[in-house]
């Protein structure tokens, strides 16, 4: 037979095969005739490799290396839920949706909320690409690792375009194979099933994704109406047909009462399910209905996601220890006995500060109910006291400080330690400098950094930029390669030329955050002239009161930190701000409150933030008497409602546009 046509025949046979095994969980030929046929393909494509396509059955075993993903604007916005917390949100949320429609019952599908990684695939017979989320508008193309997905089909039934939006997620199973091969290797655990799946889809080796055991349900079909389908249960059987892994579990319900019952029941079943939930999505059933319920500038009115109520649990407060923040903060943080809470293992919780840990009454020893905040943060909620022993320790603040020794100074609730040069403000201040919304050092996270720190790599934010002279030494080092060490190089170096913004916010100056910096960045251009400012004259800009300015003052007063500044100027790094500085002054919106509402075609909501901050505006997320002007993308929602009936200028995008440039 012709090489290509048995490629054909092959590939036609092993995507059956794995629908059969994965999705249908029936096989029908046995383990030996798959590895026969797959092998006989391998042999084809080597011989021919002009035949291999990156869809091939054999590529499911990942082997693609990249150097970075390719970013995707999502033809249409993937937007988020809305979320309701009991019975009353619920109800209230079918009472909008039957006065909108001006019914007295309405149809849902009820849908497992799967714990995982938000996912659209885009088709055109084969499958032209996989995107995350992202901010909404714009993803990552994540073919490579989301093809390792044994149930995703690699090729439909379809020529027209068809796009279907889903959840990749690691069952439990696999999370518990993953996680005793890391305790071998001595690597961290995973904490969950959810950042296993996001942190494997974002590997850009694709056999790291292949071997995870990631899994994916696919629950919206996007364009269902260009197929003539109504009802979003339509597009699911749809789905099912042309081979996707649609959740089972899913169930047609005739009002709200029935969903109501839905969630109790699948409340008692969370447990016993092979993957992690965190809620129930509700949506109404009958698609003709969405553009009428219409959308806010998140979420669609049509749906809404139920969140669990978080899981508590009991377990003993063993210790009370301290942990030094960069800015000398004193944090509390709860040693517990191990705990498995939501999907992970808990053994730290944080207890703010002095005064939570005496409201609370909490003594070493005790019996205290855990949960997390937002399935997320472990918080100890409250002691059970009729589990109280007699060989409890009451509980006494620290007065030194637990890393260098220095007397603690307490403000208002918080204790600090004032000392400038203790070792651990100056690990948490490279840690913070080179995180994301600062200098964004790709690879120089908390453990690095802590692990560069005590082999003495770095003992300053200024060593970051001789790390080089250490390279043979980090080779050396469990875990480095020469790949990992040179893109940790070079995502330094790249560092150099950050707008001066992030390398003031990466500084650490207390009280100055993020858009904090933007603002005195885009004011006074360069770092010298911001050093040079009086405290009078910085506590006339707005958004700066006196605290910050006394800080500013105080922080550049200081020697040390001016030679740290020097130091970091000759090695090279930009001080100045890049965006424009001049246009301001000029600019239509200079010194307006704006709002952005609805998606915009030419940018996302990031960049249009960005620009107008760029030209003195002041950007904020809600509509008042104090907006200047709002302006409306598509599906714009409340907000535009709300300018309207406040008489607030709205501006379109095209009138932004024209206005902004």
């Amino acid at each position: 037979m012709d090489p290509k046509a048995r490629v054909e025949e092959i590939t036609r046979l092993l995507e059956k095969y794995n629908y059969e095994y994965y999705v249908l969980d029936n096989p029908s030929v046995s383990d030996a005739e798959y590895d026969r046929l797959m092998q006989e393909l391998i042999a084809i494509e080597t011989a021919h490799p002009e035949l291999r396509s990156p869809l091939s059955p054999s590529q499911r075993v990942g082997g693609m290396v990249q150097d970075e993903f390719k970013k995707v604007t999502h033809k249409r916005m993937m937007l988020s839920l809305a979320n309701a917390f009991n019975d009353d949100d619920l109800r209230d949320f079918d009472k909008k949706i039957r006065d909108v429609l001006g019914v007295n019952k309405v149809r849902y599908m009820a849908e497992m909320k799967i714990d995982g990684l938000g996912i659209s695939l885009v088709y055109r017979n084969r499958l032209i690409y996989a995107a995350t989320r992202g901010d909404g508008t714009i993803g990552e193309d994540v073919t490579s690792n989301v093809i390792t997905i044994k149930s995703v089909p690699s090729h439909i039934d379809l020529n027209e375009e068809y796009e279907i939006r889903g959840e990749v997620f690691m069952p439990k199973k696999s999370l518990e194979r993953l996680n005793k091969e890391r305790e071998i290797t001595g690597e961290p655990l995973f904490a969950n099933a959810r950042n296993a799946a996001a942190g494997s889809i974002r590997q850009l080796d694709s056999a790291i994704a292949a071997n995870r055991g990631l899994d994916a349900f696919w629950y919206y079909v996007v364009n269902a109406k260009d197929f003539g389908l109504r009802y979003h249960s339509e597009a699911l059987n749809m789905a099912d047909k042309l081979g996707f892994k649609t959740n089972p579990e899913r169930r047609l319900c005739n009002g709200i009462d029935e969903v109501i019952d839905y969630i109790a029941e699948y409340t008692e079943k969370r447990p016993s399910l092979a993957y992690d939930i965190d809620g129930i999505v509700i949506k109404v059933d009958d698609m003709d209905m969405y553009d009428k319920l219409g959308y806010t500038s998140k979420t669609p009115r049509w749906a809404i996601a139920y969140k669990f109520p978080p899981e508590e649990v009991i377990t003993k407060l063993t210790d009370i220890i301290y942990t030094v923040g960069r800015t000398g903060k004193i944090t509390p943080n709860a040693v517990l006995e191990p705990v498995r809470v939501a999907g992970s293992l808990v053994q730290r919780a944080t207890l703010h500060n002095e005064d939570f840990i005496r409201d609370k009454d909490l003594k070493i020893g005790d019996y205290v109910v855990i949960r997390k905040a937002g399935d997320v943060i472990p918080e100890v909620v409250r002691v059970v006291k009729e589990r109280r022993s007699a060989d409890v320790i009451d509980y006494k603040m620290i007065e030194n400080c637990p890393v260098c020794g220095s007397p603690l100074t307490r403000v208002d609730a918080m204790h600090f330690c004032l000392n400038p040069h203790c070792e651990a403000k100056r690990i948490e201040g490279i840690i913070h400098f080179s995180s994301r919304d600062a200098m964004d050092i790709e690879g120089l996270g908390e453990k690095v950094a802590e692990q560069f720190f005590n082999q003495g790599f770095i003992k300053s934010i200024a060593d970051i930029y001789d790390l080089a002279k250490y390279r043979e030494d980090i080779i050396s080092l469990d875990g480095w390669k020469d790949k990992s060490i040179d893109n940790l190089l070079a995502a330094i170096e790249k560092s150099k030329e950050n707008s001066l913004e992030k390398v003031l916010f990466g500084l650490g100056i207390k009280e100055v955050g993020a858009k904090t910096a933007k603002v005195l960045s885009r004011i006074y251009g360069d770092i010298d002239a911001l050093a040079a400012a009086s405290e009078e004259e910085l506590v006339e800009i707005p958004d700066v009161g006196p605290v910050l300015s006394k800080s500013l003052v105080a922080w550049f007063g200081d020697e040390k930190n001016v030679q740290l500044v020097n130091e970091l100027k000759e090695k090279g790094l930009n001080f100045k701000y890049l965006g424009s500085t001049s246009k301001a002054a000029n600019s239509y919106f200079s010194g307006k409150t704006v709002v952005l509402t609805g998606t915009l075609a030419s940018m996302g909501r990031k960049e249009a933030t960005t620009l107008l901050e760029d030209v003195g505006a002041k950007v904020t997320g809600s509509v008042s008497k104090a907006t200047d002007c709002v302006i409306a993308g598509t599906e714009a929602g409340s907000k535009l409602d709300k300018a309207q009936a406040l008489g607030i200028q709205v501006l379109n995008e095209e009138e932004f546009l024209a206005l902004i440039k």
